[in-house]
């Protein structure tokens, strides 16, 4: 009864907006790793639901015009960076011996949105529950890591907000922590960090009609429709002064969302998950990520990449 007390409390106190999202991912990640054997009270449907809230109400912040041009920009680098990070990490799969499917999710997960394409992917390749959480696992794990790690970083490097967002985009995981390592960073590292990796997500549809035809299955394809609702929000923002008013506030609520998500996201990492990933699919998915990091950061910073 102690835990679930400290669940809530937990939940209640990262959605009030006190803590900053770091926190409350470190928060989280202290509970999940406190009450391994404990139940997560059906947190996965509720992140997944709070995450795409807190995106869509992110956008009444959003000016579309910065939206389009971040997305537009992006075009080049995302379709010739998700090719590369896919021929790349089926590569290091082989090479470490790691499962087939296991490590395409793992590899669509590092190239294009982490959880969000592992989920869309998962059952056009028939992927067993045991592949799920390892694929899962590995790049949960990942992107915690790296939402706490990257605003250090880019102060230390003295990246431009601009630089950051566009970092941020190009190698963390899931939108979520994106979103969390950029607002961290700052306003214009949100906008360009949000927009770009939401331009990114849309992938998923190519990639997942890709994987049937070779898999030659039927599965619905989950399209990321809270993408659309993103782009309406910045779509009001920008040419609906009516509501004007309501805006800021609604963008103050993603906010809130986006905290209580990353406390979510930290009681799903437990000592259980952890030892479910097991070493190789995590060498794969770390190394990958490895190389999509430094080698997106130094093109950045060589301004052969840009917006």
């Amino acid at each position: 009864m102690s835990h679930k007390i400290l669940f809530f409390t937990g939940l209640i106190v990262a959605a009030s907006g006190i803590l900053s999202p770091p926190w409350s991912l470190a928060m989280g990640l202290a509970y999940g790793l406190a009450f391994a054997e404990s139940e997560q009270f059906g947190s996965k449907n509720l992140t997944r639901f709070l995450l795409q809230g807190s995106v869509v109400c992110l956008g009444f912040g959003m000016n579309l015009q910065q939206v389009l041009r971040a997305g537009r920009t992006g075009f080049i680098y995302t379709a010739v960076g998700i090719t590369a990070t896919m021929l790349v990490g089926l590569a290091l799969g082989r090479l470490m011996h790691v499962g087939e499917t296991s490590s395409l999710l793992i590899t669509v997960g590092t190239a294009i949105c982490g959880g969000s394409a592992i989920a869309a992917i998962a059952p056009i390749a028939k992927a067993s529950e045991e592949e799920m959480a390892v694929s899962l696992g590995t790049v949960f794990v990942l992107n915690s890591i790296a939402l706490l790690i990257f605003p250090a970083i880019g102060w230390a490097l003295h990246l431009s907000q601009t630089q950051f967002g566009l970092w941020s985009a190009l190698a963390i995981h899931d939108t979520s922590s994106v979103v969390g390592a950029a607002a961290k960073y700052g306003a214009v590292a949100l906008a360009v960090g949000t927009t770009v990796k939401l331009a990114r997500a849309l992938w998923i549809v190519p990639l997942a009609i890709a994987t049937a035809v070779v898999k030659k299955t039927k599965t619905r394809i989950q399209w990321p429709w809270f993408i659309l609702f993103f782009c309406l929000a910045a779509v009001a923002n920008t040419y609906l002064p009516l509501f004007a008013r309501m805006y800021p506030a609604l963008s103050r609520l993603g906010r809130m969302g986006l905290s209580a998500t990353l406390f979510l996201i930290g009681t799903g990492l437990t000592r259980k998950t952890l030892q479910q990933v097991g070493i190789r699919p995590l060498m794969q998915g770390v190394t990958l990520w490895a190389i999509v990091a430094i080698s997106s950061l130094a093109l950045i910073r060589w301004g052969w990449i840009a917006i």
